[in-house]
């Protein structure tokens, strides 16, 4: 009989194996020495010992699930349990009891985790939900549009929560992505329908705009254009090829027409300008009628200024109240030279000449005053103008006091 202190043989050839519950049978050896027996049991063994190694670092280096664990854990059980090794089974079943309390541990921590990681998962989706219900009411189509594919990228990478859950928070996510869809295209829909009547009325303002470019009639049609312009703005935008070619067609009418309307009141400005020079010319003529000293002589000789001012034409209309002014200056200068004349001839009229003279006196003070306040005020164009015009009442002035003169001889 051979033994060691885990097993034995004896003289029938059975192979035991010693326990805490005593000795077990392992197996029985005919075909060679009960040391060989003995050393293939223990090699036997020996094996259980590697397996248990290598199944201890699976489950402690990698991500061995717990049921493939459980499964290795169980086949190495029952090979420990038959007894068919020598050496000790208890230490192997130690082993085995250990790994199954931290297969059990990382269950229990995976299903924790797991537990989390669904958690996590619906408040991300409800999130993502929320989100999405908060866009589907955006009239901010472009950005919203896009933020809503990004969600539903964001979704797909999110793991599965259990179906019912899955289902009912997927279904108001593509609730509200249809919402917003439907949204978008009804606005875009009337977006064009509004563009095309927009197209269609404009392609009426083209048309007359295009008809009137030829237009001689400077004034009406100046701003009748610019009606057109404010009706272009109030009709809205067209699509943006036909509202390109549109404005291009309506720009292009107009420029034709102020083209030439430019073109012609250049020449008219030159004309004008010319006139004025003429105007001014006999504006100083006339001016050295006054003082009126004889009457009839100074009256034909300012209709034949102002025959030839009729014939010169106009003038530009900025320049046009100050030369008349001048001419009216005199004008005024004339009349009352010829009612000072007619009330000294006039037996009645000594009288009035006396207040006439007063007036004439008030007059050419408030004048004066007059021009002393333009001037302090920096107004020269304005004292320059009273002054001309002092010039004609002090004319008529001196008149009046030679009237009374003559009233009183």
């Amino acid at each position: 009989m051979s033994s060691d202190p885990w097993g034995r043989v004896d003289e029938t050839g059975t192979v035991y194996v010693r326990t805490a519950e005593g000795e077990q049978v392992v197996g029985s050896w005919q075909a060679g020495s009960p040391e060989e027996a003995l050393a293939y049991f223990e090699r036997k063994y020996e094996g259980l010992v590697v397996e248990i190694g290598l199944l201890e670092r699976r489950v402690k280096t990698t991500d061995l699930s717990a049921k493939d664990a459980t499964a290795a854990i169980d086949h190495l059980r029952q090979q420990v349990d038959e007894h068919h090794a020598v050496g000790d089974l208890a230490a192997l079943g130690k082993r085995l009891d250990t790994l199954v309390a931290t297969v059990d541990s990382r269950r229990e921590e995976r299903k924790v985790q797991k537990a989390k990681q669904t958690d996590e998962a619906r408040q991300a989706k409800e999130a993502l939900v929320v989100e999405a219900e908060e866009l589907a009411q955006s009239e901010q189509w472009r950005s919203a549009g896009e933020r809503l594919r990004a969600l539903v990228d964001t979704w797909k990478g999110l793991p599965r929560l259990d179906r019912k859950s899955d289902d009912e928070l997927w279904h108001r996510f593509s609730h509200a992505r249809s919402a917003f869809s439907k949204r978008r295209k009804a606005h875009f829909a009337a977006l064009d329908a509004q563009r095309e009547e927009a197209r269609k009325a404009k392609e009426k303002l083209v048309a007359e705009a295009e008809s009137l470019s030829g237009s001689t009639d400077w004034g009406a049609t100046a701003a009748r254009y610019r009606d057109l312009m404010t009706e272009w703005k109030a009709a809205g935008r067209a699509q943006r090829e036909a509202e390109d070619e549109l404005w291009n067609r309506f720009r292009g009418a107009q420029d034709v027409f102020f083209a030439a309307r430019s073109g012609v009141f250049a020449e008219r400005d030159a004309e004008q300008g010319e006139n004025l020079k003429l105007k001014e010319e006999l504006a100083t003529e006339a001016e050295k009628l006054v003082p009126v000293t004889d009457l009839k002589a100074a009256r034909a000789a300012f209709r034949s200024v102002n025959e030839r001012w009729e014939a010169i034409g106009h003038v530009p209309r900025d320049a046009r109240p100050k030369v008349e002014g001048r001419l009216h200056a005199v004008e005024r200068a004339l009349q009352e030279a010829e009612e000072a004349e007619w009330r000294r001839t006039n037996p009645e009229a000594r009288a009035r000449a006396e207040g006439l003279t007063g007036q004439l006196q008030a007059a050419v003070d408030k004048l004066r005053t007059q021009i002393d306040t333009a001037r302090a005020s920096g107004n020269n164009a304005r004292a320059d103008k009273l002054s001309r015009e002092l010039e004609g009442r002090q004319a008529l002035l001196d008149q009046a006091l030679k009237g009374l003169e003559e009233f009183g001889g």
